[in-house]
């Protein structure tokens, strides 16, 4: 079979297909010709305000380990980010968190679990973050780790909403995950975290990010392409088009 027929056939059997948008991957386009040699570029959000805040201290923990293993990091401080629709988002920490998370490759999005979940705050931030800003997509196609801590016996409540509002802004979220029970109990005077298996598994959450995201990010535009979309736009342009002759 040539590769004609190998396109053909599938749109011989497909009439309802749009054959001006149906595109065949082609995996060569998944291997950059120039990969991009810079650091990985990851923001972290934490989900706790309070003074001593176990998010935030394994999100420190994690830039600790992001930076050992090469990755450049922003973390951001949601304290003063405004309620989503309570502020224009000419607010200057709306202003920075979008920035950020333009600026970002793969992000880090680590909650306490607050009445079985993730907490307002964690929320908030995300979604201060909208799937398009104009023609730019902040998150779309980029990698995202999921952590949470707890305060009682192990959880993964947190963590499964997080997992599906990464699923809704279209990130590559990693299949591995950290959820830390007992928070309290895992860190020592000086506020680091310390051996157990729940610092083995964030390590393993880390290095899986890093590696993910040195994997997708220079091809990631095309792994998001679709159909759907490029037919919508399509259409999108000829109803512009049509109007400016009418």
């Amino acid at each position: 079979m040539t590769k004609k027929d190998h396109v053909s056939k599938p749109l011989h059997e497909l009439p309802q297909a749009d054959a001006a948008h149906f595109r065949v991957p082609d995996p060569q386009r998944l291997r950059p010709g120039a990969a991009s040699s810079h650091p990985p570029r990851i923001l972290l959000l934490y989900g706790s305000l309070r003074a001593r805040s176990f998010s935030r201290l394994v999100v420190e923990e994690c830039v600790r380990l992001l930076h050992a293993m090469g990755a450049e990091t922003r973390v951001f401080n949601p304290s003063g980010l405004p309620l989503p629709d309570d502020a224009p988002d000419t607010h200057p920490k709306v202003v920075e968190l979008r920035d950020l998370a333009a600026w970002a490759e793969g992000m880090v999005w680590c909650s306490p679990e607050r009445h079985g979940a993730m907490t307002g705050i964690m929320k908030a931030q995300i979604d201060w973050i909208p799937l398009a800003l104009g023609a730019m997509r902040p998150t779309q196609g980029k990698t995202l780790a999921l952590m949470q801590v707890s305060g009682g016996s192990q959880s993964f409540n947190a963590v499964n909403q997080m997992r599906v509002l990464g699923r809704w802004m279209r990130m590559i979220t990693i299949p591995n995950q950290s959820s830390v029970a007992k928070a309290f109990q895992e860190f020592d005077e000086h506020d680091r975290m310390k051996p157990s298996p729940y610092f083995e598994r964030i390590v393993d959450v880390i290095e899986e990010l890093v590696k993910f995201t040195w994997l997708t990010r220079d091809v990631s535009p095309y792994l998001v392409d679709r159909y759907s979309e490029r037919k919508e736009s399509a259409e999108e342009l000829m109803k512009r088009v049509n109007q400016t002759v009418i």
